[in-house]
């Protein structure tokens, strides 16, 4: 018995580069990567006889696929290595200090301003807002950039008449860069661009996450003065993604004065008033504050509740950049791909161009 062991241990000797080609065979659900092109493998391979221990690190200690990876790390291991071989795999989870975000040391972006356009919960004209404040900035003579980061509803190639626009790269210092679409002035990247605009993007928050960083990172942006980003609504792995890659200059918050609105919309501003995430909450914005009929133009009709945006404002603390009425012309400026900020002398367009003022 005891030859035949010593037989065996002689026989397999297993190296750390075994393992860590062992484990290029199991990939990641989440992104389809495997686990060393991930970075999920940890420098703490340790080899003991037919025993080898190490560390996979995942984003956080409830991830779906924890169990099944290590499953199939250790099935791996006795595939591609040796049967007999026993695994100790420990898990390790990202620590994300979100005080202390990460500057984007080789991205091409270099803007002035980094300003979030954020709304508890959707339908709230937040795209709307954020299409028509990238206009009035820009009308203005300001450099601006655009990002349309909701992944699963982007909007802006529709509301900026781009729908048919294809990114296209570009080489620079030896990188190939994605360069942005330039439609009335403003500097624009979206999914939207890239996916087929019948069929709905079905990716779980690595893949989203990634596919921003991925806009952020290696697009051709140039110097500018303000950079929008368009959230999507609510709070995901997405806004944790760009508040620990970004230095955000602040947010605005969009909000309709309906209650249920205004309860998602205090949600918002306390995700970034937390001390681990510490953005500056620049303002508020109440979209559809009253009706106005374009037959009575004086008239006001306050549909959704009054001044309800206005009170929360003030019960926060924070700045009421503007009310924004619920008119035709600014959906159908949306709807068409001419935003009403285009139009400079009619009374909506004036409203952007004040809260643009107050930035």
């Amino acid at each position: 018995m005891q030859s035949v062991f010593l037989k065996r241990k002689i026989k397999v000797k297993m190296y750390p580069q075994q393992v860590i080609d062992a484990l290029r065979h199991v990939r990641y659900p989440g992104t389809g990567k495997n686990l060393v092109e991930s970075g999920m493998l940890e420098d703490d391979i340790r080899i003991s006889g037919f025993e080898v221990s190490f560390s996979l690190i995942f984003e956080k200690d409830n991830d779906p696929f924890m169990k099944s990876v290590v499953k199939a790390s250790e099935t791996a291991l006795r595939t591609y290595i040796d049967p007999n071989v026993s695994a100790h795999i420990h898990t390790k989870f990202v620590k994300q200090n979100l005080q202390s975000p990460i500057t984007l040391h080789q991205s091409p972006l270099h803007a002035k301003h980094v300003i979030a356009v954020h709304s508890g919960k959707g339908g709230v004209g937040k795209s709307t807002v954020a299409a028509n404040l990238a206009i009035a900035l820009a009308n203005k003579g300001y450099r601006v950039g655009l990002l349309d980061a909701d992944i699963h509803g982007p909007s802006m190639p529709k509301m900026f008449l781009a729908e048919d626009c294809r990114p296209v790269s570009v080489e620079e210092d030896g990188r190939t860069l994605i360069e942005p679409i330039e439609q009335y002035g403003v500097k624009m990247l979206s999914i939207g661009f890239f996916v087929n605009p019948e069929q709905a993007v079905i990716w779980r928050g690595g893949m989203a996450s990634n596919a921003i960083k991925q806009l952020i990172q290696d697009a051709h942006w140039g110097e500018l003065d303000y950079f929008l980003i368009d959230l999507p609504p609510g709070t995901s792995d997405i806004h944790l993604t760009l508040i620990a890659t970004l230095q955000l200059t602040g947010v605005i918050v969009v909000t309709t004065p309906q209650p249920v609105a205004l309860v998602d919309a205090r949600k918002g501003v306390e995700m970034f008033r937390n001390e681990k995430v510490n953005v500056p909450i620049l303002g508020l914005v109440e979209n559809m504050a009253w009706f106005t009929p374009a037959e009575l133009p004086e008239n006001k009709y306050y549909i959704f509740g009054k001044d309800g945006g206005k009170h929360l404002a003030e019960e926060l603390g924070v700045k009421l950049l503007g009310q924004i009425p619920l008119v035709q012309s600014i959906r159908e400026g949306g709807d068409e791909g001419r935003p009403i900020a285009m139009q400079t002398g009619h009374p909506a367009a004036a409203i952007f161009e004040e809260i643009a003022s107050q930035l």
